[in-house]
């Protein structure tokens, strides 16, 4: 369970247009403009380990946090399994809110 203040950044960042999902999130890696991914624990191996990788690769902080539902509702939208943080502002708030 994630705590309030990590979805409401979440939200913020989602209103400020500073989030990428689905295979956008997958370009954006690639070109290095997301700061932060988070993946749900509850999404399958396959998809936590590619976007393990990819961000391992391209040098990118990645947490493995919460659930499908929780990620999805803070930022309004439906069954996203990961979320890419675009303002190192909100990828900087965030990871402290989450220990590190």
């Amino acid at each position: 369970m994630l705590n309030d203040s990590v979805l409401s950044l979440l939200g913020l960042a989602s209103r400020a247009r500073m989030i990428s999902s689905g295979d956008i999130l997958l370009n954006d890696i690639r070109k290095k403009k997301v700061s932060l991914v988070l993946v749900a624990q509850d999404a399958s191996d396959n998809t936590k380990k590619k976007y393990t990788d990819k961000c391992s690769y391209y040098q990118i902080d990645i947490r493995i946090i919460g659930k499908i539902d929780e990620l999805s509702h803070a930022i309004g939208k439906n069954n996203r399994v990961a979320i890419g943080i675009k303002n190192d502002g909100f990828a900087n708030k965030i990871k402290s809110k989450l220990g590190g």
